[in-house]
């Protein structure tokens, strides 16, 4: 069997690539996966229940990461025994690419191989089964990836929240008073300067002997 196909990621290339080196999301995807673990950096073990038509297998087996190309793919490759159901062994090449910023282009090809009793079940059944796993796998593998970029997203779309605008100052109460004319002259300089100007006048006649003269007359 052989598939070749093309998935969409909402999710920048460096973070797909991640979430496929990531065993707690490739088990989230597997279909059937009871248990993944990492044995070493690019080896796994696994515990998968496939169902074939009307026969049901738990598969046991090893899952290896070859040909690593980060950020831009690699081979993804696995083999079990399902006891008297029979083996089954496989694997799939991914290809990352950038779709824009936010979006990664994952083209897989897969091939796979089954012997034993589920051989028996014949090649349509075998391979449609085969296609209908690896097409569930990466279905979930996008909207995990897509699940997990959506908070960040979220987070720099928010918008900026406005600070409040600090109170005006209140007036000081002079500046509330309203403003004060001049208060007019006193009467009483007035008549200080009358007076003054009369007595200058009387001290100029008694020196030219004006009122003298008047009283002589």
């Amino acid at each position: 069997m052989r598939m070749d196909e093309t998935q969409r990621v909402p999710a920048p290339q460096a973070k797909v690539w991640a979430a496929l080196n990531d065993p707690q999301i490739l088990k989230q995807c597997i279909p059937g996966c009871e248990s993944l673990e990492m044995s070493s950096p690019t080896d796994m073990v696994a515990a998968v229940v496939v169902k074939v038509g009307p026969v049901k297998a738990q598969f046991s087996g090893k899952v290896t990461l070859s040909d690593l190309d980060p950020p831009n793919g690699y081979r993804i490759s696995g083999e079990g025994s399902g006891g008297p159901a029979g083996f089954a062994k496989g694997g799939a090449t991914v290809a990352l690419s950038p779709d824009g910023p936010d979006a990664t282009l994952l083209h897989y090809v897969v091939d796979a191989q089954i012997g034993g009793k589920l051989a028996q079940l014949g090649g349509r059944l075998i391979d449609a089964t085969a296609k209908k796993l690896a097409g569930e796998f990466f279905q979930a593998f996008a909207e995990a990836v897509a699940r997990a970029e959506a908070p960040v997203a979220a987070s720099e779309a928010a918008p900026a929240v406005a600070l409040p605008r600090p109170a005006a100052a209140a007036p000081s109460p002079a500046a509330a008073l309203p403003p004060q004319t001049a208060a007019p002259a006193p009467r009483s300089s007035a008549r200080a300067s009358q007076g003054w100007f009369a007595r200058l006048v009387a001290a100029l006649r008694r020196l030219l002997g004006l009122d003298r003269a008047a009283q002589s007359s």
